[in-house]
């Protein structure tokens, strides 16, 4: 006869030790530096797309449409193989459900409502990216050399459908800094609900 192993009799001892945890301190202090993490990469986002909004489309507004569509196409591009941006980009939103994962777990319940919010905003960033922001890179990419190309439509496009939606991942991922802020500040003096 086996014995059961969920018997009452084969639990551990009162001198047996513990299965090791990681301690609150510990779960703590990771959750604080993730919090920073995710403060400075949605603050990257949040400020890319702010000087898109207030330098860098009001600056290409005051070119031709070929020049306009060239710069545009030789952002996209560095953009697109910058390894940082892809990190920070996606890494933003990962950390962010990563805290209010952990904030939730150690019972920091009105902190990872901030940081779950902040997620959620980030989300509807991302969404918009790839909705709406992609395709038309994708289509301005597609004309090849703008000074070449008989149709620059595209460009209206530009002016108005893409720097429209930059202007929302702005508003999206300020606010979503701003949620991320307000956690921080509660972070520090959170308690566990009880």
């Amino acid at each position: 006869m086996t014995a059961n192993p969920y018997s009452p009799h084969n639990a551990p001892g009162p001198g047996a030790p513990l299965p090791p945890q990681t301690p609150p301190a510990r779960q703590g202090k990771a959750a604080g530096i993730l919090l920073m993490l995710s403060v400075i990469t949605v603050g990257l986002m949040a400020g890319l797309f702010f000087a898109y909004d207030v330098s860098v489309m009001p600056g290409l507004a005051r070119t031709d449409d070929p020049v306009y569509a060239q710069a545009m196409q030789n952002f996209n591009e560095v953009i697109d193989t910058s390894g940082l941006f892809v990190l920070v980009f996606l890494g933003a939103l990962a950390v962010t459900v990563a805290v209010a994962v952990l904030e939730y777990r150690k019972g920091h319940r009105e902190v990872a409502l901030w940081a779950g919010i902040a997620a959620g905003l980030y989300v509807v960033a991302l969404l918009v990216t790839f909705s709406v922001n992609i395709p038309l890179n994708n289509e301005l990419a597609a004309i090849g050399n703008p000074v070449k190309a008989t149709d620059l439509s595209i460009v209206d496009k530009f002016k108005g459908t893409w720097e429209a939606t930059n202007i929302m991942r702005t508003l999206l991922c300020t606010a979503a800094l701003g949620c991320l802020a307000h956690g921080l500040k509660l972070h520090g003096r959170a308690t566990p609900a009880v």
